[in-house]
């Protein structure tokens, strides 16, 4: 594909780098979460980032079980395995190498996610992205993206990019959201070059480097951190540099300067609403909402 120059006069600095944390999850499956709940207002409307790499079976067989989610989207982006999407809704899906899984889970749905390998890297990210207070009661949706559905381009510079979502130099990738927005880049930047991406200043964004290390202005990323973006209506875009081969994913969003109220895998705007929605599952309701 051919992209549109993208020149930034004024580059975002980098307000601050995060590390990730090692948790488990799910029927003990290790990850390292690296957008926490402390994060969620500064990053609107970003919810939760989850980063999993490992070529320990332990780490990754037991996956993810039945669970309930209600009230936002999940963006599963595997960058190498496989794992098998089943839900109340019907849907069912194969996530492999270079895929993505788009879910809105709405009013509710309950889902399990399985790898289909016993061996083997399993590496990926999974990405929460907050509903509007008007959509959160949406009815469920899901797709699977293979890899070669995954729109991409390389640079004048040589930078690939896959487009998994918004749009980037005039290209549109695998899917479009209203309201937030959503803008998710995988940039492979070879030795000695940059990306530049226009992007306003009240676009909340973050990069995370997962192979390598990139400076942004002065400030250098290594692999493993998240570097917060700084706002600001001075700021049109983003310029991320390379020394040496590196790899890193571009997210930012419209935030919706909403309320947000999380219990577990429900994020509604009230404490009320997350009582609703703890009865619909504990009465089998989120069920209701299936074929």
């Amino acid at each position: 594909m051919n992209a549109v120059d993208q020149s930034v006069m004024q580059a975002r600095s980098v307000e601050s780098v995060v590390t990730g944390r090692r948790v488990t999850d799910g029927a003990g499956v290790r990850i390292t979460r690296i957008l926490t709940g402390d994060l969620q207002r500064r990053l609107d409307p970003y919810l939760m980032l989850d980063i999993f790499r490992s070529d320990d079976p332990g780490d990754y067989i037991a996956g993810f079980p039945d669970h309930p989610h209600r009230g936002f989207e999940t963006v599963t982006y595997m960058i190498a395995g496989r794992m098998r999407h089943r839900d109340s809704a019907g849907h069912e899906g194969l996530l492999e190498t270079g895929g993505i899984q788009w879910m809105i889970a709405g009013r509710g749905i309950i889902h399990s996610e399985m790898p289909e390998q016993k061996e083997g890297l399993m590496e990926g990210f999974q990405l929460w992205l907050n509903l509007p207070a008007a959509n959160k009661m949406a009815a469920p949706w899901y797709r699977d993206f293979q890899a070669g559905e995954i729109p991409e381009f390389v640079t004048d510079q040589g930078v690939a990019v896959r487009l998994i979502g918004g749009q980037c130099h005039g290209i549109q990738g695998a899917v479009v959201r209203p309201v937030t927005e959503p803008l998710y880049l995988d940039l492979h930047l070879p030795a000695g070059t940059t990306f530049s991406e226009r992007l306003l200043g009240d676009r909340n964004a973050f990069v995370v480097v997962y192979r390598g290390e990139v400076e942004i202005g002065p400030q250098k990323v290594g692999e493993g951190q998240m570097a917060i973006l700084a706002n600001g209506n001075d700021f049109d875009g983003v310029v991320i540099g390379a020394a040496a081969p590196a790899r890193a994913l571009l997210i930012a969003g419209r935030p919706l300067h909403e309320p947000i109220a999380q219990y577990g895998p429900f994020v509604m705007n009230s404490q009320e609403q997350l009582r609703q929605a703890a009865l619909d599952y504990q009465e089998g309701r989120f069920a209701e909402t299936t074929a």
